[in-house]
Order: C-alpha cells, then sequence, then structure tokens
C-alpha cells in the first residue's frame, strides 16, 4: 500500500510539472500576427522578451530581427546594418530617456555574453554610451527618435559608434506596442538606410490585411 500511494503521487507530480511546462518558444516558426518584411538575402531571429541577456528591460512580448546580408562581414558597407522590432503586451510610456535607458542595457549585455566565447581581454571592455533624442514623428508613429550608441564591437574588439532611429507605433484595437529600431554605423544619408527605413515603411499591424 505504501508503494502504490508513493507511485500515485508521482504520478500525479509528474502530471502537474507536465501541464505547468509552456512549450519552448520556437522564433523560427512563429507565425507573427503583424506583417514585416524579410528581403531576399536577409536574416532573421526572434527571441522572447523579457531578453535573457537584458532582464533589466521590463516589457514581455517577442523580438523580431532583421540582418543585413553583410552584417557580420567587416569589409561590407552593411556591416553592424539590421534592425530589429519589439512587439510588446500592454502600452508602456516610452521617452527618449527610456529608450536609452533600454539600449544602454541591451547592448551591455549583448557585450557581455560574447566576452568569454570571444576571448575578449578586459582591458578592451568599456561602459556602454547611449544618446537619444526626440526627432520629426515618422509617418503613423506615435513618436519617432534619434540617437547614438557608443559600444565595444564585440565582433573587431574595438570601439564603434551605432546610429539609430526608433520608431514608435500603436495601432487601432490591440494592446500591443510596437518599437522598431533601425541600426548602422553609416551616416543617415548613406544608402544603407534606404533599406532599413522600407522594412518600417512596409511594416503593417495586422498581417491578414496586408495578404
Amino acid at each position: 500500500m505504501k508503494n502504490y500511494f508513493l507511485l500515485l503521487f508521482c504520478l500525479i507530480s509528474l502530471t502537474t510539472f507536465g501541464q505547468s511546462q509552456k512549450p519552448a518558444f520556437d522564433g523560427k516558426n512563429w507565425e507573427a500576427p503583424y506583417s514585416l518584411d524579410f528581403p531576399k538575402g536577409w536574416d532573421v531571429e526572434r527571441f522572447l522578451i523579457p531578453i535573457e541577456f537584458a532582464p533589466s528591460i521590463p516589457y514581455k512580448g517577442v523580438e523580431d530581427i532583421r540582418f543585413a546580408p553583410g552584417w557580420g562581414n567587416v569589409k561590407s558597407g552593411e556591416y553592424w546594418t539590421y534592425a530589429f522590432l519589439w512587439y510588446l503586451d500592454d502600452k508602456p510610456e516610452i521617452t527618449a530617456k527610456i529608450v536609452a535607458d533600454n539600449l544602454k542595457a541591451y547592448y551591455t549585455g549583448l557585450i557581455g555574453r560574447n566576452i568569454v566565447p570571444r576571448k575578449i581581454p578586459a582591458d578592451k571592455i568599456f561602459p556602454v554610451k547611449t544618446e537619444t533624442r526626440s526627432t520629426k514623428t515618422g509617418p503613423l508613429d506615435t513618436k519617432t527618435f534619434s540617437g547614438t550608441i557608443y559600444m565595444l564591437d564585440y565582433m573587431e574588439q574595438k570601439p564603434i559608434t551605432l546610429n539609430c532611429i526608433v520608431h514608435i507605433r500603436s495601432c487601432p484595437g490591440k494592446n500591443k506596442s510596437f518599437v522598431f529600431t533601425e541600426i548602422s554605423p553609416k551616416p543617415y544619408t548613406d544608402t544603407v538606410w534606404t533599406s532599413l527605413h522600407q522594412l518600417w515603411t512596409n511594416f503593417g499591424c495586422d498581417k491578414a490585411a496586408k495578404q
């Protein structure tokens, strides 16, 4: 009888544990409810928010990234050129300072996770510095910001300054927020920004409506 109750307890525990576990997020096959272009030759990556390497960023949702073909090639004019969309629950307050703080936390964590695997010496590491300001509000944006991120380029292991444009949008009938960040070390006059801007120009809140 004692063994019977022990077995029953184990079965109940396993069943409860199994029911409480959510399936792992499959970013590759996740079906986004919005429309964000995936240009030929570009790469995509998606993961959940809160972000593993930047847990202080206080949001819940999904990060959806688009990497330009030359993103990781230092000899390419598209080096470090990419964009990421934060698809967020609710409508959190977002100001220039909040954007700067989030970017600082994001890139500090991103560099931190690369220190050991890339064997970056301690004397090359320095604090991330971010500056953002409100700029002319883009079409359909609720707010638009621009700024810079001064950080360690962990791929080349030397300082780099990234320029950024951050778009904020909310969509009618949805308790969601969209934060779309364009990134490149190139000046805003460079042609790489045309491709980045096009991603946001073609963005649609409702995927079904774009089809």
